[in-house]
């Protein structure tokens, strides 16, 4: 006997209250992240002299870099994430718009992929900051303790 393929796909009904609450959520993360990345650069700012050593310029001057790349990204990917909010309405409004609300859900799951990667990466860039800001701290530290 031959199983027949199926051939429809499955479309998870995501309830527009939860779509609201996730994307209040996001525009939350991102207002953090964007207040957390004014405090990067002030450690970025106080330790310049140190992060410009030739030993770890290379290193330094790549993350400063992404950091840089990451805030741009957050003021796009905010925008993207209000707009997502505003049109909200589609889902809410008693009136059955059955490809507005396939793309409305479709935009809401791209910019859950989205935030998603851009939580990763940003955790992955802050953690190498801050292990990048530890070591001259103890390179500091040890030539303060042979003096």
């Amino acid at each position: 006997m031959k199983i027949k393929e199926n051939t429809h796909r499955y479309i998870e009904w995501i309830d527009p209250e939860e779509m609201h609450r996730t994307t209040l959520l996001w525009l939350s993360e991102l207002r953090f992240m964007k207040d957390e990345q004014l405090f990067l650069n002030n450690l970025v700012k106080h330790y310049t002299v140190q992060l410009v050593d030739s030993k770890i310029f290379g290193k330094s001057k790549a993350i400063v870099t992404t950091l840089s790349d990451l805030e741009k990204e957050a003021v796009s990917l905010m925008k993207k994430v209000q707009a997502h909010e505003n049109k909200l309405e589609i889902m809410i409004d008693d009136v059955d718009q059955i490809e507005l609300e396939k793309a409305y859900r479709d935009t809401h799951r791209e910019l859950t992929s989205s935030m998603d990667h851009y939580k990763e990466e940003y955790r992955e860039i802050k953690t190498k900051l801050f292990d990048l800001v530890s070591s001259v701290l103890k390179k500091e530290k040890q030539k303060r303790l042979l003096n």
